[in-house]
């Protein structure tokens, strides 16, 4: 996707609005049919079957009529996709809409290509029923067949073209990378580089903390309320945006600068996901601590570093060029000698207590994830010596 930052008038704005009420309406109509089909039923009305259903809905309400047919039947048409795409396992469930949280509407065909560049930073785009909408050119715009405008929680309109990009040249230089991911620090270099993801400021988190305070006193359904998690959702647009862009910038500059990327193949989903509760066998009914507090504010840290996205974007950037390797003790294993303990780690400092080398932690992890080094859960690791040899320290990594 090319995305651009869309600048619509008030009344272009309540226009665009609607459009994206008719397909969310379209799409949970579609999702409802299709939920709502068992073994005994007959089988959930098809594309086609639909399509002539949303000719009659029109004819029969005004509101809907009032909306652009185009929106409205390719909402349809993505939902059709999205069925097809679960059956064939490569999507998840096709989901509900809400308001407010998946607003937006896809335009596909010739009337996607009605794009006109004004000036070198402007340009303007003919959406159905809303009229010439100007979007601020950021990059070079992309020969695209179709588009999709959003809008999100904060009260921004963006639009996307589909268009795919070329991968980023290899540099040709034959140098290898390896990226070990934390909390403390993002993404650390075999090279000895120590990025950090900049995510709220410390008046940010303090600000963000307030006015969370202010939310749970607020009444539900009250103006004040709605301020308040409009002001919140501000903060957190703003940390998504800063993480984006450093995953971004990270990326590119990885994928320029290097032929090959090691990463960990870590299994983020999993490793987000909130403890389970341990039930008390002394007292039925009664729960055991989980640290649960613990475990979400390692979760958030995790989260706000972006492991997912920016192993994604690497992916995409330098395709064929990124390799994933078995995470298995390459914190605790020394890149110098291979001697692998737990007690080499102490927080962010490694020492290694067979060859006493020293190293930041995350620095000599991701050295051993640049030389490919992975041990078993019986912590044996390629034999890179002899096993009968005292470790020596001229031995490279």
């Amino acid at each position: 996707m090319s995305r651009y930052r869309l600048y619509p008038t008030p009344v272009q704005a309540a226009g665009l609005l609607a459009q994206c009420g008719h397909a969310r309406y379209v799409w949970n109509l579609a999702l409802e049919q299709w939920s709502m089909w068992r073994h005994d039923k007959g089988p959930a009305p098809s594309s086609v079957e639909q399509a002539r259903q949303l000719t009659e809905a029109r004819a029969a309400f005004g509101w809907l009529s009032g909306g652009s047919q185009t929106v409205q039947q390719q909402a349809l048409r993505d939902f059709d996709q999205a069925r097809r795409s679960y059956y064939a396992g490569s999507h998840r469930r096709p989901k509900w809409r809400k308001a407010g949280r998946n607003e937006g509407f896809r335009i596909v065909g010739p009337q996607a290509g009605r794009v006109e560049q004004v000036s070198r930073t402007w340009a303007r785009v003919l959406v159905p029923k809303v009229g010439w909408v100007r979007f601020r050119v950021s990059r070079a715009l992309p020969d695209a067949r179709s588009y999709r405008v959003t809008h999100d929680s904060v009260g921004r309109w963006h639009i996307a073209f589909a268009a795919t990009r070329d991968p980023i040249p290899a540099p040709g230089n034959g140098e290898i990378v390896g990226v070990d991911r934390g909390v403390t620090v993002s993404a650390a270099l075999s090279t000895g580089e120590l990025l950090t993801c900049r995510g709220l400021s410390e008046s940010e988190q303090r600000r963000l903390g307030n006015l969370q305070r202010r939310l749970a006193r607020a009444q539900p359904g009250s103006n004040r309320r709605r301020r308040v998690k409009a002001a919140i959702a501000k903060l957190h647009a703003r940390a998504a945006d800063r993480r984006k862009d450093w995953v971004e910038k990270t990326s590119t500059d990885l994928a320029r600068r290097f032929d090959m990327i090691r990463v960990e193949n870590l299994r983020v989903a999993q490793m987000t996901k909130r403890p389970k509760p341990k039930p008390d066998p002394a007292k039925p009914g009664s729960y055991l601590p989980n640290r649960r507090r613990a475990k979400a504010g390692l979760n958030r840290g995790i989260l706000a570093s972006g492991w997912s996205l920016l192993v994604r974007r690497l992916e995409d950037k330098a395709a064929g060029r990124v390799q994933k390797i078995n995470p298995a003790y390459t914190s605790q294993t020394c890149s110098r000698c291979g001697h692998c303990a737990p007690g080499n780690r102490e927080n962010q400092a490694f020492r290694c207590q067979s060859c006493g080398h020293s190293d930041h932690a995350d620095v000599n992890a991701a050295i051993n994830i640049a030389a490919g080094r992975a041990v078993t859960a019986r912590r044996d690791k390629p034999v890179r010596m002899s096993v009968k040899r005292e470790p020596q320290l001229t031995t490279s990594a």
